[in-house]
């Protein structure tokens, strides 16, 4: 799976090496928790790297949007919408549902295969167009698997109610049907202090951090995520050590498991490896094809 950087100084690491190229990401968290920042970050590292950008709003208008980005130091975004590099789709009030099913395809069409950055903010407007939860699942499912085709998407989405609990019903539905999911819980703790902290709960076809980190909303360089003690270096030592030991094992089993297996490794990191008896784990291959002649 190719990884492109995230624009968010410190997540890279935390997901094996950014974000999965033309996937579908949602940042969910509270009203101030960051998740505009978030998207803009998004798509400005897109933009820096010679990609396009499409900012699709659903919620505020375009000129919000833009004064934001240039309060939080990004003052090159004039430039690149002079230069048609980054687009602006403003649908804030507009019937949503409408708009996915009749605006969208055409959008897709123009721009398929462009490799560019998408991103959708706020989501939770096209929850709130029904309150038919099957039509809820097609409206975003349709909107997910459309704007893919043009690249890698990044949507947010409102977190209401209690603060960490992700199972109401604005967060279900997109954290099932996105590819990767990153919680930004912002509140106030013991003694008025607020402390902000950003996990990614799910991460397809990649490994990543299951620890809460602390992060900051800080003035022209955006979100900071700090990693703490997780470890970020993709030390391979033990992996390497692994592999001579599992290369014993070709001509026990199958070859074409032999061959799978084998081609696990070059992903594998320490970490992966942690919490394993690779000496069991051999054993137990062996004995899974034991009857192999």
């Amino acid at each position: 799976m190719k990884k492109i950087s995230s624009g968010i100084y410190g997540l890279n690491g935390l997901l094996d090496g950014g974000i999965n190229e033309n996937s579908t990401t949602v940042v969910i968290g509270m009203s101030g928790a960051g998740k505009t920042t978030f998207a803009t970050q998004f798509i400005r590292r897109g933009l820096e790297a010679g990609q396009e950008g499409i900012f699709v709003s659903l919620d505020e208008n375009k000129e919000q949007i833009i004064k934001e980005a240039i309060e939080m130091g990004w003052t090159e975004i004039l430039n690149f919408i002079e230069d048609e590099k980054l687009v602006f789709i403003d649908a804030s009030g507009l019937e949503f549902s409408q708009f996915i099913k009749k605006e969208l395809p055409d959008f897709v069409s123009s721009w398929k295969g462009a490799n560019a950055r998408i991103a959708v903010d706020p989501l939770t407007p096209v929850i709130w167009s029904t309150s038919d939860r099957y039509e809820q699942r097609d409206l975003i499912g349709f909107m997910l698997k459309e704007t893919r085709k043009v690249g890698t998407v990044l949507c947010t989405l409102e977190e209401h109610g209690t603060i960490g609990d992700l199972s109401g019903t604005e967060t279900v539905i997109p954290m099932y049907l996105s590819d990767c999911v990153i919680h930004l819980r912002s509140c106030f703790e013991a003694g008025s202090k607020l402390e902000r902290k950003l996990k990614i709960v799910k991460c397809r076809s990649s490994s990543h951090s299951d620890q809460e980190h602390p992060y900051s909303l800080m003035k022209g360089f955006g979100l900071v995520v700090q990693a703490g003690d997780y470890p970020l270096t993709s030390l391979r030592d033990k992996v390497d050590d692994f592999a001579i030991d599992f290369n014993k094992v070709e001509g026990k089993i199958p070859s074409y498991v032999f061959k799978r297996l084998a081609s696990s490794l070059k992903d594998l990191r320490n970490r992966d490896l942690a919490e394993v008896n690779t000496a069991e784990l051999i054993n137990a291959i062996l004995a899974e094809y034991q009857d192999f002649e």
